[in-house]
């Protein structure tokens, strides 16, 4: 039985959906600490630089390919090139989903582990360097992440054996609004405490001494994780979208979105790395080891900590879910499989590699590639290598096979809406995303 195709009810929603997919951990968690090890804000400026001039036209490519065909990621491309390789890129897009569902769900397994923590008031009275250790020996028991990444897990492919409408649109509808609204007042306390100057400060002031290649490749790589690029993600949820939905405005709306979470996301995290002490430098576990520091000082601390975790813990659901998705839906369709039983399947495999990431972060384990954990290893894989070269295909492909006046019709609505920031559009997707993906690439493997 092959489920039938699903579609985003509203606007909101198709936002809420999207916003979703791109707010979660890679703002929460991995933005701060990529931040931090690439200067601060030199590396925001060069991230949003980014994120206007190739992420938002790649996010548009997607969309309108998704939205065109009304199939997976591998079947949009067989549709619209058929007998050709292109495919393939739709291949990588759901490999690259899968291989970055192999790290996140662990990541997520910490915030629920974190969760409980606040639950039981344990980060009240504790030093950073009691809190750091805590978490070193949480991740080393092994079992403790086991337990809390298969909890994730199972949430995760609950939404979306659920559906898109019932599923990912609804839960999104709810978590993403309240998320943003917590994160803001954390904001404003963490810029209330001793030393928030001096933080702020490393995020706002740019020391443009500390820019490098590597700079700009980390702002590609963190601008493609957390925009959810180059992995099927929103093709998948271009092919939700109605025909009369202006995808500019959608585009825009997610864009602002990931980068005012993300910069938001800074100013809670390094003021209060500068009041506490601990290095902007500390990698990813940043966020597990700064805001319990946080939580343990505020007055109301015990209540804040319990949201903010719950709330971590949703948004990154909500990316997860994507990720999930896109591997569900391939199956589904490709392998005429239900829903429930293709995303059952994909939670089984998430399940497996999230398993074998947790052994290898074990004291001694031999589970190492190029003496890296599997974790930081697939991290760094899917980031800076794979998202990337997803990306440059996606934008060869719109810029120069996709039928011009066929692309710019769907983009457009039917030229309906954008028609005068087109050309600038296309200039962008045809030529500058192409350059820039390519020099940076170049940069990453010492070619240039």
């Amino acid at each position: 039985m092959v489920s039938k195709r699903g579609t985003f009810a509203s606007r909101f929603g198709v936002v809420a959906a999207v916003g979703g997919s791109v707010v979660g951990l890679g703002n929460i968690w991995r933005f701060p600490y990529v931040a931090g090890e690439n200067g601060g804000a030199v590396f925001i400026i060069i991230y949003i630089c980014i994120s206007l001039l190739v992420s938002v036209p790649i996010m548009l490519s997607e969309f309108s390919i998704g939205r065109s065909t009304k199939r997976n990621s591998m079947r949009a491309f067989n549709k619209l090139a058929p007998g050709t390789k292109w495919k393939f890129v739709g291949y990588l897009g759901i490999l690259t989903a899968f291989v970055i569902l192999a790290f996140y769900c662990v990541i997520a397994g910490w915030a629920l582990e974190f969760l409980r923590e606040a639950l039981f008031n344990n980060f009240a009275g504790k030093t950073a360097e009691q809190i750091t250790e805590n978490f070193n020996m949480f991740v080393s028991s092994g079992w403790k992440p086991a337990i809390w990444t298969t909890v994730f897990i199972i949430a995760s492919v609950a939404v979306v054996y659920a559906g898109v409408e019932k599923g990912i649109e609804r839960y999104n509808k709810i978590f993403m609004p309240l998320f943003v609204v917590l994160l803001v007042g954390l904001m404003l306390y963490t810029l209330s405490l001793d030393g928030a100057k001096e933080g702020a400060s490393f995020l706002l002031k740019p020391d443009f001494s500390k820019l490098t290649g590597r700079t700009f490749l980390n702002a590609l790589g963190q601008s493609f994780f957390s925009m959810s690029l180059g992995m099927g993600a929103m093709i998948t949820y271009g092919s939700y979208i109605k025909k009369e939905e202006n995808m500019f405005r959608v585009a825009g709306m997610v864009a602002a979105t990931d980068v005012f979470v993300a910069v938001l996301s800074g100013l809670v995290i390094f003021p209060a790395v500068f009041s506490f002490g601990i290095s902007p430098t500390s990698g990813p576990e940043l966020v597990f080891i700064t805001l319990p520091n946080v939580f343990a000082q505020m007055g109301a601390g015990y209540i804040v900590s319990v949201i903010f975790f719950m709330l971590l813990f949703l948004a990154a659901i909500t990316s997860s879910v994507s990720l999930i998705e896109v591997v569900t839906v391939y199956i589904y369709e490709e392998m005429r499989l239900s829903r429930r039983r293709a995303a059952c399947y994909v939670g089984l495999g998430t399940f497996i590699m999230g398993m074998l990431s947790i052994i290898s972060q074990l004291p001694g384990s031999s589970i190492k590639i190029g003496g890296q954990n599997l974790v930081s290893f697939f991290d760094h894989l899917s980031s800076n290598i794979m998202l990337p070269i997803g990306g440059l295909f996606i934008v060869i492909f719109t810029g120069w096979v996709f039928a011009p006046a066929k692309f710019k019709a769907e983009l457009t609505s039917n030229f309906k809406y954008g028609v005068k920031i087109y050309p600038i559009v296309y200039f962008l997707i045809k030529f500058v995303a192409p350059v820039v993906i390519t020099l940076l690439f170049l940069n990453l493997i010492g070619v240039i």
